[in-house]
């Protein structure tokens, strides 16, 4: 490079455009920086006084109703590797109904078996004794709300309160909704 008597004042402007380059930068992304955090700000601020949508969060269980025990318990347990984690003996509305909880790694499902006395009870498909999922809520009242609107015939309308439900869905699958706690 051929230095001249200007050799030191072009250095210095581009030591001073550098400088000035970095600090314009610094303050674009200063700024860019807080305007992002009052928007998301502003956002969580909105989130607080927004009612969460009313939806399915996951799953609780599914539900076979056992009619071979000896055979269900083969291909549950032994074949698929099921192990059982609790069994309820049902009072109530469903007295004497066995509900056997199997879990398998992270996923739980009830087996029920209807006692002999009871299995005049068993009604058509809808019913809770037979096969259905359970779904997790977080809404149920809304939800039930707009599946009666929509033409749903729900078996528990006291659903509010009693935090669950079961309906049959447009393809004949029974489907249980549930806000119970964990």
């Amino acid at each position: 490079m051929k230095l001249n008597k200007y050799t030191p004042i072009k250095r210095s402007y581009k030591a001073i455009n550098t400088a000035w380059s970095c600090w314009l930068l610094s303050l674009l992304v200063f700024l860019c920086s807080s305007c992002g955090s009052v928007a998301k700000a502003d956002l969580q601020e909105a989130d607080k006084n927004t009612k969460p949508q009313a939806k399915v969060t996951g799953l609780r269980y599914n539900n076979v109703h056992v009619l071979q025990l000896e055979k269900t318990l083969t291909l549950y347990r032994e074949i698929l590797g099921f192990d059982l984690v609790d069994a309820e003996v049902l009072k109530g509305n469903l007295a004497g109904m066995l509900v056997l909880k199997i879990k398998a790694n992270d996923y739980m499902m009830t087996l029920t078996i209807t006692p002999p006395q009871h299995r005049d009870r068993l009604k058509p498909v809808g019913n809770t004794n037979h096969n259905h999922h359970m779904l997790k809520v977080n809404d149920i009242a809304t939800i039930g709300d707009k599946l009666v609107a929509a033409g749903y015939e729900l078996e528990n309308m006291n659903y509010a309160r009693d935090l669950y439900t079961f309906f049959v869905g447009p393809n004949g699958e029974i489907i249980g909704l549930s806000a119970w706690e964990d």
